[in-house]
């Protein structure tokens, strides 16, 4: 048997380290580029988040604004726990972070793509580069003529397309040719850009626990927030630009986020908070003393926004000063114009139409012996290794199915 894995991604690479080799069994990986498994090496800072520690399938896929149906499945198959597995069976150990992050020990992506590559050459898999699809041809034997971009052509039995996922719908034209539908691509994971804004001068600032919302809408999450020197980033800015990924196109990336700094806190919480510190704190500059944790960088620019001098004391904060500041720090609003992804780490919203895969085999319902894997089709998470879980599920239930 002859098997075309077309992308050496995450999902395409460990599908193929997850095809035992046989006689007279031939693995071929295609990949465009000039190099394998780049998202990897990329991801977590070059650490790699691999996977989260969670045990429950549900509250796993709830992490994922799309395709939470399919993952239902595939996760049940391939779920957390025999990422862990397979990675400790080939001498690689994980390690969880306080947020449920999960890395390998020695903080360095390479580990894990040694790891893969190794037992992908194990597999005796042969991986060739620059080879970019133009067209897939069904044969009247069964078989597949996979036609590249270089005029080369590469008759297979089976082929697992692992992709990536495309920016643009037109670059899907070769699959969509094979009769499946996509979902137009948009990007998802980005950060907010805020040109010109005088918060974009505190950059490096983080605050561990803000509640971001979208103006006008019900979309809301929660988690850290770093201020950059284009706008915002960190989780909290991640998580809900995967959440609103289709409604902020819709808007061409130009709307507003109101930012509670205080995370949960009320504005009947707040206003005990206020009064209590009046009336215990009520000597102490308002710009010294910041009584919610917040970072002094944030807390003077807050103070400042609220036109509160420098002199004024706790106990001699005005009504109108108070409810300026609780606005502040309860509903900051910014406006946002414009998005940052990083290349390595680009997620889409978008791809392969879920209800024509079957989840239990990542096969094609339309096409026998088509198979696809990862981020291609129409599912990605938040940040937090998601998606990488979603990569290593659909690509080993993919090869347990060919094989």
């Amino acid at each position: 048997m002859k098997i075309a894995i077309i992308g050496a991604g995450a999902a395409g690479c460990f599908a193929a380290a997850n095809i035992p080799y046989k006689e007279g069994q031939e693995v071929a990986v295609f990949e465009k580029t000039g190099k394998a498994l780049q998202k990897v090496k990329a991801s977590g800072g070059g650490r790699c988040n691999v996977t989260h520690a969670h045990t429950d399938i549900t509250e796993m896929s709830a992490h994922y604004p799309r395709g939470r149906q399919l993952l239902k499945k595939s996760l049940h198959r391939f779920p957390p726990a025999k990422t862990i597995e397979w990675f400790e069976q080939r001498e690689v150990k994980l390690k969880t972070e306080d947020d449920g992050r999960m890395f390998p020990i020695t903080d360095v992506s390479q580990t894990i793509i040694d790891c893969i590559w190794q037992e992908m050459m194990r597999n005796k898999v042969q991986v060739f580069y620059h080879k970019a699809v133009e067209k897939i041809e069904l044969l009247s034997t069964g078989k597949f003529a996979i036609h590249f971009a270089d005029s080369s052509i590469y008759e297979c039995d089976r082929v697992i397309i692992a992709a990536g996922g495309f920016p643009k719908k037109e670059q899907y034209k070769w699959i969509e040719n094979l009769g499946h539908t996509v979902q137009s691509p948009v990007p998802s994971l980005f950060t907010f850009n805020m040109p010109r804004h005088p918060v974009t001068e505190l950059m490096g600032v983080s605050v561990p626990e803000v509640t971001i919302k979208i103006a006008g809408t019900k979309i809301m999450q929660q988690g850290p927030l770093l201020i950059t020197h284009w706008g915002m980033s960190g989780p909290a800015i991640l998580k809900t630009s995967a959440i609103s990924a289709r409604e902020l196109a819709d808007r061409n990336y130009d709307f507003k986020i109101i930012v509670n700094w205080l995370n949960e806190t009320s504005d009947n919480d707040l206003k005990e908070m206020l009064l209590e510190i009046r009336k215990e704190q009520g000597k102490q500059l308002v710009h010294n003393k910041n009584p919610f944790n917040l970072p002094k960088r944030l807390w003077e620019y807050i103070v400042q926004q609220c036109g509160i001098k420098e002199d004024v004391k706790w106990g001699e904060l005005s009504a109108s000063a108070q409810n300026k500041l609780t606005e502040h720090l309860l509903r900051d609003i910014y406006h946002v114009k414009g998005k940052t992804t990083f290349k390595e780490e680009f997620v889409t919203c978008g791809g392969i139409t879920l209800s024509e895969i079957d989840p239990q085999t990542m096969q094609s319902r339309k096409v026998p012996g088509l198979f696809f894997a990862g981020e291609l089709l129409d599912v990605d998470g938040v940040t937090g290794g998601y998606n990488f879980q979603h990569a290593w599920s659909s690509g080993w239930i993919a090869a347990q199915n060919i094989i």
